[in-house]
């Protein structure tokens, strides 16, 4: 068996020794060269622009504005008396994604939440007042407020709501810190 073993690895290795140096074609001063050549700033700007985008690996993180991931609304001006409330909205979750491409992040953003009745809300349609804003080095370069209709079916209590904003452009140059808030925006 052992003899076997010998006679087929002797096998395999001689075709490999016949095949040459597939990696390294032609004489050792032209794979000298290969070696030590680098693309010039035209082939590499030619490479580029034939290119798809690339997603960002480093998409700015998306928060929720701190005081802003709820909303209460009670009736009668009775704030924070829990039997006057009328309807609560929470946000749930937040996502976010990038593609970068000739020096922009385009963003794709979104919110999940839910609308909550209270003891006192009867209310089948709200607009719930949202608003999306970026932040490059602290200064927004994009803020937008959004009212989302939300429809509560009765016998429900509570419904879910969505909102996506798409293709939002922010200019990037690199090593900029840039935020993606969200939040409820009760002021406009």
């Amino acid at each position: 068996m052992a003899r076997l073993a010998i006679v087929g690895a002797a096998a395999l290795a001689l075709p490999a020794c016949s095949m040459g140096n597939m990696f390294a074609p032609g004489k050792p001063a032209e794979t000298a060269q290969l070696q030590n050549s680098s693309a010039t700033a035209s082939e590499i700007s030619a490479a580029s622009t034939n290119a798809l985008p690339a997603i960002a690996t480093e998409c700015p993180e998306i928060k929720v504005r701190p005081g802003s991931e709820a909303l209460f609304y009670y009736g009668k001006g009775k704030v924070g008396d829990a039997r006057s409330l009328n309807y609560q909205a929470v946000i749930e979750k937040q996502s976010r994604n990038c593609v970068v491409s000739n020096g922009l992040i385009t963003v794709k953003m979104g919110v999940v939440g839910r609308l909550l009745l209270g003891p006192a809300g009867n209310q089948t349609n709200v607009d719930l007042p949202l608003r999306f804003a970026v932040e490059r080095d602290d200064v927004a370069v994009f803020s937008e407020r959004y009212e989302i209709p939300v429809t509560i079916t009765p016998p429900n209590q509570a419904e879910e709501f969505v909102k996506v904003v798409e293709n939002v452009a922010i200019p990037y140059l690199g090593g900029e810190r840039i935020t993606i808030w969200v939040g409820f925006d009760t002021k406009g």
